[in-house]
C-alpha cells in the first residue's frame, strides 16, 4: 500500500528500544510538527473547503497523538527534551519543487506529507511489532493505524488537486528519491533518524 522503495532494517527498532526516552522525545516533536504541517497546508490553501476540513481534523489527531506521547513521557517519570531536528524531514523538505503553479506547489506539499506519513507508518509497524514493552508496541500498533489514514488523505487530495500535474509521476519521483535519502538513516533512537 505504502510503495516505500526501501524498508526500515529491523535493527533500527533494537536501537531505539535501547533509548526509549529519547525514541519517545523526538516521537512528540515529530507529532506536533506534523500538526503544525496540516495547520501550514490550510494557511496556504483556505479555499479549498474539503481539505481545511480534513487537515483540521488530522491537526487535532496530531495533537493529540503528541499529548499522549507526552503523557507517557511522564507516566515513565521522563521530560520532555528540547525539540528536535529532523534531518530526514528535512532533506525530504528540499525535494519539493520550489516555484512553479499553485497546483504543482499544493500537489508536492501533499506528496511531501504523505511520505512522511508512510514512513512514520513504516516505522511505528516495525516498533509494534518488534519491541518487548507490550504497552508501547499496542501504542505504537494504534498510531500505525492513524498515520496510515493520513497518509490515504494526504495522497487523496494530490490526487484530486493535481489538475494539470503528473501526480502520479510525481509520487514516483518522491518513492525514488525517498528510498535513496533512507539508506542514510535509521541508525539513531529517533522516529526518523
Amino acid at each position: 500500500m505504502l510503495g516505500l522503495k526501501l524498508e526500515t532494517d529491523p535493527r533500527w527498532a533494537n536501537i531505539a528500544e535501547s533509548n526509549i526516552e529519547e525514541i519517545l522525545t523526538d516521537h512528540a516533536w515529530c507529532e506536533q510538527k506534523a500538526a503544525t504541517n496540516a495547520i501550514k497546508l490550510v494557511s496556504l490553501n483556505s479555499e479549498h473547503v474539503d481539505l481545511v476540513t480534513e487537515l483540521l481534523v488530522i491537526a487535532q489527531e496530531e495533537l493529540e497523538h503528541f499529548q499522549m506521547v507526552h503523557n507517557i513521557i511522564k507516566e515513565r517519570g521522563y521530560t520532555l527534551g528540547p525539540e528536535r531536528k529532523d534531518s530526514y524531514v528535512n532533506e525530504l523538505f528540499k525535494f519539493i519543487i520550489k516555484g512553479g503553479n499553485k497546483h504543482q506547489q499544493l500537489v508536492d506539499r501533499l506528496l511531501f506529507s504523505a511520505m512522511i506519513e508512510a514512513r512514520s507508518c513504516e516505522r511505528f509497524k516495525l516498533l509494534s511489532t518488534t519491541i518487548k514493552d507490550q504497552k508501547l508496541a499496542k501504542f505504537y500498533h494504534e498510531l500505525m493505524v492513524s498515520e496510515a489514514g493520513h497518509y490515504t488523505t494526504f495522497i487523496t487530495f494530490a490526487r484530486q488537486y493535481g489538475k494539470g500535474v503528473d501526480v502520479e509521476k510525481r509520487w514516483e519521483d518522491f518513492l525514488l528519491f525517498e528510498g535513496e535519502l533512507i539508506k542514510s538513516y535509521g541508525k539513531n533512537e529517533t522516529i526518523h533518524g
